[in-house]
């Protein structure tokens, strides 16, 4: 899901956008054609997308849709096009932050009466909500957790964690057996950026402070990112980073997911897009998916599971344009469409009546555990963008780098938050 890309990249494809995808270029000449460019972040998915892509084009053969592929960190290269008022029709977006602050300045169309939002599930709404409307169509629900083997843990007479103390008995009986715990990732920071703000959340629950409240605190400069205990949050990424591979510094989201798949280690923190990838490498994968556990109280450990990606279009976009963008909405939100998200695309969706079976035991352990304990929200899309970007990304990285002192960490995220909210 979240892979980084550099910045001489984002500036090539911040050079692709101008000199390929002019406005001007939306329609073919002397043709009716409507040509629409779509912003994508999930290149983990771009295959799935493109079938997606093709069948909207064959039932919709007035209208066609080229991909421009970015990652989610390669917001700057969005923001140079928003500047010169030539963002794509169609924007694939995180949710919360990355919506609220594009409604903001105005560069998102109001879908709120569209027809593509009455089947969105009332409780996805929030993700793409700002001042009452909605400006951008919730798609996936995913969450992170622990993905693990279930035919190592059987193997070792062992049982899918509930508790921190169960976790770390799990981990102490895998290397024992000289099996690696967790299959590393750091040497890209979006993973562990995901991870501390996993166990933030789930720390302000002791608290009791909920994440709408922590938030608004920040925003309003009343409150700091060490208000959960830090020695508790910080234990807990030395734990994950002590049972990691030897080698996790150097790993990527490829390597953590081969180290999975072929047994070497026998779980992995990650959305379960990393667990479609790992079915790629081998399909013979038994696996399941639980929740993190930060606590030794079973009841508390949730799922950090949220609406992930959304679509939305672009205010920039001509009046034509934009009726043709809503209309690959439409039929993303159609029965049809809503199929081929499941079965293409690999991921569930946010509209009522979703049958989620054929994506694999992991998914519903994601909706079991859902259903059953409710879920934490995933609290950095809520964030500044820069400050999840930046600071705890990086500063998790560093962290785990041993790069970085941890009270160093929190006084960057404070600093920058209150900086963001001071623009």
């Amino acid at each position: 899901m979240k892979k980084i890309m550099s910045v001489m990249v984002a500036a090539m494809m911040v050079a692709v956008g101008f000199t390929g995808c002019q406005k001007n270029n939306s329609k073919k000449s002397g043709s009716d054609k409507i040509k629409l460019e779509m912003y994508y972040y999930k290149q983990e998915n771009q295959e799935g997308l493109k079938t997606i892509i093709k069948a909207f084009e064959k039932d919709n053969p007035n209208i066609s849709i080229d991909l421009l592929i970015i990652p989610n960190d390669a917001d700057s290269a969005m923001s140079a096009r928003a500047a010169q008022g030539e963002l794509p029709a169609l924007l694939q977006m995180q949710s919360y932050s990355r919506v609220k602050e594009y409604a903001e300045r105005g560069y998102l169309v109001d879908l709120s009466n569209e027809e593509c939002m009455k089947n969105v599930l009332p409780s996805a709404l929030p993700a793409v909500t700002y001042e009452d409307k909605q400006y951008a169509m919730p798609m996936d629900f995913a969450g992170i957790g622990i993905i693990y083997n279930k035919d190592l843990f059987a193997k070792y007479n062992l049982e899918a964690p509930k508790t921190y103390r169960d976790l770390e008995k799990v981990c102490r009986v895998l290397k024992q057996n000289n099996i690696v715990p967790f299959a590393g990732l750091l040497k890209e920071n979006w993973s562990v950026g995901h991870f501390i703000t996993m166990i933030h959340t789930a720390l302000l629950d002791e608290k009791n402070i909920s994440v709408e409240k922590f938030i608004q605190d920040m925003n309003a400069g009343k409150t700091s990112y060490g208000v959960v205990d830090t020695a508790k949050l910080f234990s807990i990424l030395d734990f994950y980073r002590a049972n990691m591979n030897s080698n996790a510094a150097e790993m990527d989201g490829g390597n953590q997911q081969q180290s999975f798949a072929r047994g070497e280690a026998a779980m992995m923190v990650q959305g379960l897009w990393a667990y479609v990838d790992a079915l790629k490498l081998n399909a013979n994968l038994n696996a399941g998916f639980v929740p993190f556990p930060v606590y030794n109280d079973a009841s508390k450990n949730k799922m950090y599971a949220d609406v992930d990606s959304t679509f939305a279009v672009s205010a920039q976009a001509s009046k034509e344009e934009q009726r043709a963008a809503i209309k690959f909405l439409e039929f993303l939100a159609s029965e049809k469409g809503s199929e081929l998200w499941v079965s293409e695309y690999k991921l569930t969706n946010s509209f009522a009546g979703g049958d989620f079976s054929s994506l694999g035991e992991p998914y519903a352990d994601l909706m079991k555990s859902v259903a059953e304990k409710g879920s934490n929200p995933w609290a950095f899309s809520q964030y500044p963008s820069d400050v999840f970007e930046d600071s705890c990304k990086n500063g998790a990285q560093q962290y785990m780098m041993q790069k970085r002192e941890a009270n160093s960490v929190i006084s960057n995220i404070d600093s920058q938050w209150a900086a963001s909210t001071n623009k």
